[in-house]
């Protein structure tokens, strides 16, 4: 799957059924259900998932926590948009998958 074609999939009511579960969270909140993405991503322990938890709490508006999972996954504080961190973690987690 490529960020377009998850982008587009937004418009739908469910996400991709192949898709992972640190991209159903990633589409989730972009649906805006932060609190199911939350969910997902909570179950999950991995360097990505720790990624997106990290940018959730950001977009939370949750600076200190959202900086213990920056350091979780070995990455500095994001300090691009929200949008463009949504997707650079879409991007990258995509590639990863199709690897």
């Amino acid at each position: 799957m490529t960020l377009e074609e998850l982008k587009s999939s937004l418009g739908d009511d469910a996400p991709p059924t192949t898709a992972s579960a640190e991209i159903r969270a990633l589409w989730s909140d972009a649906q805006g259900d932060w609190d199911a993405a939350h969910v997902i991503i909570q179950e999950l322990d991995s360097t990505q998932a720790a990624w997106v938890h990290a940018y959730l709490h950001r977009r939370e508006g949750d600076p200190q926590n959202a900086a213990y999972w920056y350091r979780r996954c070995s990455r500095e504080v994001c300090q691009l948009s929200l949008e463009e961190e949504w997707d650079q973690i879409a991007t990258t987690l995509l590639a990863d998958e199709r690897a």
